[in-house]
């Protein structure tokens, strides 16, 4: 008898655990803090650039929304290329973030940034402010973070703006600019991509 009670007790308590993680969401600020935490203890790591580069990968691929980016970034031409365009262009786009991403980053050591504020835009988005702390070779500088909360559980970055510049807006005018120059020919855009990530 005394046994069956403690089962029931334990599986109560497992149930009730089990619930209360599931509905746990983390902050936006948190997320982003834990974030760029991640980076940093890759960058100042006894790694090579190589070696880097590829966890600076890994953390993009779960903590960014690539595809949204990539979307984003095709502007009035998403509605206008076909659907197998747009899977060759999704994996373009990946590939060409991720490159363009990590091989940034990993030039820095010993980054440090500082979450100062967030502000909830929405129930969908929320913008975190950060700054990358100065040194004697680089100033301060403030970083904005807009993170998609569509899903509480599974935050994910949608933009960065750095000083004011939009990351995400900068490039979807750089992909506009290639795909008018050539006509609006879109493979004009897949080239200049594929070009890039050899």
């Amino acid at each position: 008898m005394w046994s069956k009670k403690i089962l029931i007790l334990l599986t109560f308590v497992i149930i009730s655990f089990s619930s209360i993680t599931k509905s746990y969401s983390i902050e936006a600020d948190i997320f982003i803090q834990s974030v760029v935490n991640r980076a940093a203890e890759t960058l100042s790591g006894n790694l090579t650039k190589d070696e880097r580069i590829e966890k600076l990968k890994d953390i993009a691929r779960e903590t960014v929304d690539i595809d949204g980016i990539g979307r984003y970034t095709l502007g009035s031409y998403r509605s206008k290329i076909t659907d197998s365009q747009m899977i060759e262009y999704k994996f373009l786009f990946q590939e060409y973030f991720l490159k363009t991403f990590s091989s940034r980053l990993a030039e820095y050591s010993n980054p440090e940034i500082e979450v100062v504020s967030k502000k909830k835009l929405n129930e969908n988005y929320t913008m975190v402010s950060s700054i990358l702390v100065s040194t004697e070779q680089r100033p301060e500088v403030k970083i904005d973070w807009r993170v998609s909360t569509k899903n509480p559980d599974n935050l994910l970055i949608m933009n960065l703006v750095i000083e004011g510049l939009s990351l995400a807006r900068t490039q979807k005018e750089e992909f506009s600019s290639i795909i008018q120059n050539n006509d609006g020919d879109i493979n004009a855009l897949f080239s200049t991509l594929k070009e890039f990530t050899k």
